[in-house]
């Protein structure tokens, strides 16, 4: 795919992001991962909404700024995932509401932090982990994602947002938003007892897509029904 279609298509899916209210203000970055190693990102304190193709900045492999204006300051949580997760081509960070609302709940597992509520949920974003709080931009939240190894595609960071990889930008769109409309599933259902995906629908979905979940055999307990993990 060629430079300008690339950032054509960052500035679409950011704007469409921005529009429905999925990241505020100028909140939130993407970045994508080129043929050479370098990337192409978000500039820092930029709309998603009005992102301007020209201005996007490019990095050579080693963080370099090359061209555009200066990066989101969330660097180090990209480069982390990057780093851990070899087919990471795409990154999308968000400060969606349900999602960050999710984060601050007492019950929640860090290792596996939604129960298995829909197909598309477990099928685009997996399984997601909980990043304890660190202040936007932070190196240190590199080595807690780095502490990851790589089994996560997700991750939920504390008080602040979903940070999702996938192959490909609109697979890593599309995965950030299941995972928003999981967490704002699991919010209107908390306190209600409801029906989650069983442990054998779960082995179904991961036999039939060959899903990747990072904790086979994992089961935790919310204060309000419970999470079985999948079998992989």
């Amino acid at each position: 795919m060629s430079d300008s279609k690339l950032r054509e298509d960052m500035c679409r899916y950011g704007r469409s992001l921005f529009e429905r209210g999925l990241t505020p203000g100028s909140s939130g970055n993407i970045s994508i991962r080129l043929d050479d190693g370098g990337w192409l990102v978000t500039p820092t304190n930029a709309s998603m909404g009005f992102l301007d193709p020209a201005r996007l900045a490019r990095l050579d492999r080693n963080g370099r700024l090359l061209s555009g204006d200066p990066p989101t300051k969330e660097i180090p949580l990209h480069s982390a995932l990057y780093d851990t997760r070899s087919s990471a081509q795409a990154i999308v960070h968000l400060h969606s509401t349900h999602a960050v609302a999710v984060t601050m709940l007492p019950e929640i597992d860090p290792r596996v932090v939604l129960p298995p509520m829909t197909p598309y949920g477990l099928m685009r974003a997996g399984q997601t982990a909980l990043i304890p709080y660190y202040r936007p931009g932070d190196p240190a939240v590199a080595d807690a994602i780095r502490g990851l190894a790589g089994r996560y595609s997700s991750v939920l960071l504390a008080n602040h947002g979903p940070v999702v990889a996938a192959t490909t930008l609109e697979g890593a769109v599309f995965a950030t938003e299941e995972l928003e409309e999981t967490a704002k599933l699991y919010l209107l259902l908390r306190g209600m007892n409801p029906r989650y995906l069983t442990p054998a629908q779960v082995a179904d979905l991961v036999a039939t897509f060959g899903l990747d979940l990072p904790h086979p055999n994992h089961t935790h307990d919310h204060d309000h029904g419970h999470c079985h993990g999948s079998e992989n």
